[in-house]
Parts: C-alpha cells; sequence; structure tokens
C-alpha cells in the first residue's frame, strides 16, 4: 500500500454513525469455557494443539463439496462470483477474502477453474481449525509466517465493500491510514514477539478470524471494537496529528513530551526514542512515525496488556538485565519527585514508593521485579504510572471509589473508555467549530459587503 503525502490540516470525516453515538459499543463476546470447577475459567491455556490436517474421511466429503460446486460450470471455471460461494459458504471465510484469494489463484486469468482451486484446497486448506485455514488464506504460499504486507489486500478489499467504509472512499488519503492502523493493530495484538511475522500459533490464540467474521456481519464498523473501528482510529489519527504540530508525520521527542499535559516524563520519553522498548520505524532519526505511534500509544492507554507490559518494561530496564531493582526505578522516581515539587503536591519519598510497589506486584524475590511478576498482578498500570506518568499517578491518588467501582462494573477496558471519552471529546470540538463558522456566515452579508 503506498501512502500519499501528509494531507493538509485537517482531521479524518467524521463516522456516518455519529447518531448513536452515546451508544456504548461493546467488543464481541466470548464463549464462555467449560464450566470444570470454581475456578476452572482463571486457568490459562499453557498448550494449543496443532492443527491436524482433515482426516481421510473429512477430506474426501469436502473434496466431493467442492467437485460439486465446481460441476455445474464445466470447463468455462468460475468468476469471482461463482468463487465467492465457495470461499463464503465452503471454507467459511469473510466476504472480504474473495478478491484477494481469487487474484492469488487467478495469476491474472478472468476465471478459474477445478485445476487452480483442488491443488489449492490440497496443499494449504484442510485443516479442521478455521483460524489455521484463514492464516493459510491469508498468508503467502511460499511462507511460513503472516507479515503486514500479505494482509494489505485484505483490508482495501475490505475498505472497498464494507458499508460502514463507503464515506472513506471520498477521501482516500484517510483511507489509507486507516487501512494502515487496522493492520497494525493488528500486529500489535497478535504478534505477541512483535517481529512482524505473525505466526500459526499467536493466530490461534487470538480472536483475529472472529472479529474478521464480526465486521462482516455488522454493517456499523464501530460495533467491532477489536482492530477494525473507525472511531479508534479517529482518536489515534487524531491524537499524533495534535502532537505533530509541524505536520511533517513526524513526532520528536518535544512532541511527545507534550502528550496528554505534559503525563510523561522525560527520562521515559528519551528511552522510547532511544529504541528501548521497540526499535523506531520513520525511518528519520530521533523522529517517532505513526506506526511508532500507534504502538505507544495503545500501551500508554492500556498498560496491563501482555504487549504494553513488556513495552514498558523494557523501557524501565535500563541495563537490560531482565529485572528492575531499586536502581532501575529511583532513575525514573527521581523525575516524578522533581515534578511533585514543582506542583506543590505532596511528597511521597522513593523508600515509601518502593515499599507500595513491592506490595502492588508481590515480586518471587525480593527487589527484583521481573516481567513476569507484573503479568501475575492487576495493578500493572498504577505500577508503570508511579514511576513515570505524574498526571495519571496523581489521579490514581485522588480517585472516587465509587467511580472506580462503576468503571470496573461498565465492561470496558481501560483502552475502550479511553477511546470513547477523546471520540465524543473531538467529535464536539469539530461540531462546535463547524457551528461557530456557520453563525459567522450568518452574521456577514457577503452581498453588500462591497457596495
Amino acid at each position: 500500500m503506498q501512502l500519499s503525502d501528509p494531507a493538509p490540516l485537517r482531521s479524518p470525516p467524521l463516522s456516518p454513525g455519529m447518531a448513536n453515538r452515546h451508544v456504548l459499543r461493546q467488543p464481541l463476546s466470548q464463549a464462555q469455557p467449560e464450566a470444570r470447577g470454581r475456578f476452572a475459567h482463571k486457568i490459562p491455556a499453557f498448550f494449543v494443539p496443532k492443527p491436524q490436517a482433515l482426516s481421510a474421511t473429512q477430506a474426501e466429503m469436502e473434496l466431493l463439496q467442492l467437485r460439486q460446486s465446481l460441476a455445474p460450470h464445466g470447463n468455462q471455471g468460475l468468476d469471482l462470483a461463482g468463487f465467492a460461494a465457495i470461499a463464503q459458504e465452503l471454507w467459511q471465510f469473510p466476504k472480504f477474502f474473495n478478491r484477494p484469494l481469487f487474484e492469488k489463484l487467478a495469476n491474472g486469468m478472468s476465471r478459474i477453474g477445478e485445476a487452480q482451486i483442488v491443488p489449492y484446497w490440497s496443499a494449504h486448506l484442510q485443516h479442521p481449525e478455521p483460524s489455521a485455514r484463514a492464516f493459510s488464506a491469508l498468508k503467502s504460499p511460499d511462507s511460513m509466517f503472516l507479515t503486514p504486507q500479505d494482509l494489505q489486500p485484505f483490508v482495501e478489499e475490505l475498505m472497498q465493500e464494507h458499508p460502514g467504509l463507503q464515506f472513506l472512499k471520498e477521501t482516500p488519503e484517510f483511507q489509507e491510514r486507516y487501512g494502515e492502523t487496522v493492520i497494525a493493530r493488528i500486529f500489535y495484538t497478535v504478534n505477541v514477539h512483535g517481529n512482524g511475522k505473525m505466526t500459526l500459533t499467536e493466530m490461534l490464540k487470538s480472536n483475529l478470524l472472529e472479529c474478521m467474521h464480526g465486521v462482516d456481519a455488522q454493517p456499523d464498523i464501530n460495533m467491532v471494537n477489536d482492530y477494525f473501528s473507525y472511531e479508534h482510529f479517529y482518536v489515534i489519527y487524531c491524537k499524533f496529528w495534535e502532537l505533530d504540530t509541524d505536520h511533517d508525520f513526524l513526532i520528536s521527542r518535544d512532541d511527545l513530551l507534550r502528550y496528554m499535559n505534559h503525563s510523561l516524563t522525560y527520562r521515559i520519553v528519551e528511552r522510547i526514542f532511544m529504541g528501548a522498548p521497540r526499535a523506531l520505524t520513520s525511518g528519520v532519526e530521533d523522529r517517532m512515525g505513526y506506526q511508532d505511534f500507534i504502538w505507544f500509544l495503545l500501551s500508554e492507554e492500556e498498560k496491563g496488556t501482555p504487549q504494553a507490559i513488556d513495552y514498558w518494561f523494557l523501557c524501565l530496564d535500563m541495563d537490560g538485565d531482565g529485572k528492575l531493582t531499586p536502581p532501575d526505578m529511583v532513575h525514573f522516581y527521581t523525575e516524578q519527585l522533581h515534578r511533585m515539587e514543582c506542583m506543590n503536591q505532596e511528597i511521597v519519598s522513593f523508600e515509601d514508593i518502593l515499599c507500595q510497589l513491592s506490595d502492588m506486584i508481590c515480586p518471587a524475590k525480593d527487589s527484583e521485579i521481573t516481567v513476569k511478576d507484573i503479568k501475575a498482578c492487576q495493578m500493572a498500570g498504577c505500577f508503570f504510572n508511579t514511576l513515570f506518568n505524574l498526571n495519571k499517578f496523581l489521579a490514581y491518588e485522588q480517585r472516587d471509589p465509587f467511580l472506580a467501582r462503576q468503571e470496573a462494573a461498565d465492561g470496558m477496558t481501560d483502552w475502550e473508555r479511553f477511546a470513547r471519552q477523546e471520540y465524543l471529546r473531538l467529535t464536539a470540538d469539530e461540531e462546535e467549530g463547524e457551528e461557530l463558522l456557520d453563525d459567522i456566515d450568518g452574521e456577514l452579508d457577503y452581498t453588500n459587503m462591497y457596495k
């Protein structure tokens, strides 16, 4: 996907679903685990079996169904519409798989037949697990991994065909950014190794195919929070644009320090630009690009996910020994202390904070906090905010317990709650700006101005 030059100073178009702006959208429902005991749902999955090929009976039956679907078309073969019936009904793929998969098999031809379809099915789609089939369909046939480039034609087809994204065709630059954001969010969440090479095991452990089917069936793109929400893209893009004051589509250290009213300390921002959590991909020295910002924003606004914990742990681990010790933590908290003094806030000494953090995390070994320790507790966000996000740290210290219980019961993740609040704020600002311009236009009498 070739991105166009940076857009002029403006925000993406509003979603047509603004009439439903106060409806709380929830992620797709997750299947409940079988009740095998009181705490069975809390036991993490420790083994995902490698999908086996279809049994001989299943393969024979599916091949028969495939040939029955091909038979009415004879030697003429199938066009895209005919192939869509096989891809959706027999292979159970989402609609936006049809064209990219057809073009992959057709190799420039307008029709395909048994000679192209059956060998492909035999080599790549004989999996009983739907996610394994989808993984094979998405990736390049000669690769063991799924890359962002592999996903591009499928996301482009989704943007072309989904009824909730038709308005984006009028602004191709934002259409491209939306596609880039979707792919970045998918790899942020699913590709836990963060190397841009999604494995079959990672795909099987994710809800990606479920969300793809959800988007396929749901005309309102914002009803699926994971990966595809246009409202979430709108927030991500606008937050980036607010920081990028010179609009060169790059963010500097000073730009990032202004994030959310200077929430972050200079030292944590410095670690981000050093590439401690992940190497910056902008291609420009000491500059953060749009994809880098997506990783930062998702990690910052929902610090409890495994990806966010890894991100911030690497930032804090100054010596790279895989554990946070008091010298690591005091390096970052010292700046927090200085900022609290400047704001005339009550000072909490590092010794007291260290005791609180230790009680919060309960590390397996005293004075050594590992990433495993942080992932095992439910307080990752509070732990990280204490060390480098002053605004969130103070908000936590002064929180309203009643409001905290309400938020815990609303069923939304921290990211979903943040994105919802920011979307309402951003759209309200834009609507107020449009109303102000309308009022100004109404007050000016252009017909008599130059008489």
